[in-house]
């Protein structure tokens, strides 16, 4: 037991949790102002239900044991045996404190998925869609990649903080449940601009904050590769962030605060899986690549597919987790984190490449069927949508009775 480990371990996990009211914020900004209270709420909702939920079965779930590499098992129930002495995923911090950290994991996860959803989505149907899919993707995929004995750690595919985990399994589940919903009401004859750009940037500002704890927390010890997950994750979001607002000025001779906190956001999502495997200067290399590479995803989604993800989350989480994914296996160093069993391809081996390739695919897999999945259960529950007449009113009337801004009496 290390003192200065556990006290590291619990402030990274309380940056972590500030991530998710930073989402609420940066999703908040970004809806139209009849549906910013039901966008923060959807966020501030799952914060309760993903604490209750952990405790009662998803620790045990990801990490309580292990059936075909897939799912945990039931010993920790209730938390019933987690304590104070440490556990068999770091020896240094009491598996409470390591329970804690993965704990905010599961928080903000589904929480990304709003994003594809925001203004037309029941919240009721919501609430269901969250608590079974947390079962039925989420708890496996945490198994799978960071659990003992999980079927991609077995592989050798790496994922230091929740490339696969977070950001491809909400993407994606993101992707397929704005194509199930539809689009919003005159979502192809209206513009949809931003609400509240400095709500924007502060939710930027909170997730950027809260990343340090994420990724430098995901070493479980106050080390050198937490000091080095910590500078990638810097170096990558100020990457994306300058790369971001470069492409912009080009293309629209602009750039916008929205457009440098879109940058940020995705130069971290890139880094979260190479985080604790990639030298510095891939890092850099990452977070430069990430924005045009999102720039175009999300303008071939809406533009090419015409599919409605509201505020990009799959154009921003999905396809910066997988070009994250991709870019550890080209740029992975066993030199510095011995967990990566080879070289990425950019070291001449191929292993850690193709690894890396099955990891994405199965998380791909797994996210577009658990989301049809769970979706069809909901709509034997609830409707999916909401009514024509509710959404064009705003939802944070209709399904909160309340008003984000009372006391305004202009015009949207």
């Amino acid at each position: 037991m290390n003192a200065g480990d556990t006290g590291f371990m619990l402030i990274c996990s309380a940056f972590v949790f500030v991530m998710t009211p930073g989402l609420a914020f940066f999703y908040g900004g970004l809806v139209r102002r009849k549906n910013v209270g039901n966008t923060m709420m959807q966020c501030a909702v799952i914060m309760g239900i993903s604490v209750m939920m952990w405790v009662l079965f998803g620790y045990a779930l990801a990490f309580g044991g292990n059936y075909a590499g897939i799912i945990g098992g039931t010993k920790w129930f209730g938390f019933e045996g987690v304590g104070m002495a440490p556990g068999p995923y770091a020896d240094t911090i009491p598996n409470l404190a390591f329970a804690a950290f993965q704990m905010m994991f599961a928080m903000i996860t589904p929480a990304l998925i709003t994003g594809s959803v925001a203004g037309r989505m029941r919240f009721k149907a919501l609430v269901v869609f969250v608590i079974l899919w947390s079962f039925i993707v989420y708890y496996p995929m945490a198994h799978m990649v960071w659990g003992q004995g999980g079927f991609l750690a077995e592989i050798g595919s790496v994922d230091f903080a929740g490339g696969n985990v977070v950001h491809i399994t909400s993407g994606v589940s993101g992707l397929v449940l704005a194509i199930l919903l539809g689009k919003r009401r005159g979502y192809e004859h209206e513009t949809y601009r931003v609400h509240n750009t400095p709500f924007v940037f502060l939710g930027a500002s909170l997730l950027w904050f809260g990343w340090y704890g994420f990724n430098a927390g995901s070493a479980l010890a106050a080390n050198g590769l937490a000091a080095h997950a910590f500078m990638t994750s810097a170096v990558s979001s100020a990457a994306g962030l300058v790369s971001w607002l470069f492409i912009e000025a080009v293309t629209t001779g602009k750039a916008t605060l929205v457009g440098a906190s879109t940058g940020l956001v995705i130069g971290l999502v890139a880094i979260t899986p190479g985080a604790g495997f990639v030298p510095m200067w891939a890092a850099i290399i990452i977070g430069l690549l990430v924005s045009p590479i999102c720039y175009f995803g999300v303008s071939f989604v809406k533009g090419k597919l015409k599919i409605d993800d509201a505020l990009d989350a799959f154009g921003c989480h999905g396809i910066g987790g997988i070009w994250g994914g991709i870019a550890t296996g080209i740029f992975g160093c066993s030199s510095i984190n011995e967990a990566a069993r080879w070289n990425g391809l950019a070291f001449g081996d191929t292993k850690l490449f193709i690894a890396q390739i099955i990891g994405i695919l199965v998380s791909i897999a797994v996210a577009i069927a658990g989301t049809l999945i769970c979706a069809a259960i909901v709509k034997l529950i609830v409707p999916l949508r909401v009514d024509e007449k509710n959404e064009r009113i705003g939802l944070d009337i209709t399904e909160h009775g309340e008003n984000a801004y009372p006391s305004f009496n202009g015009l949207d």
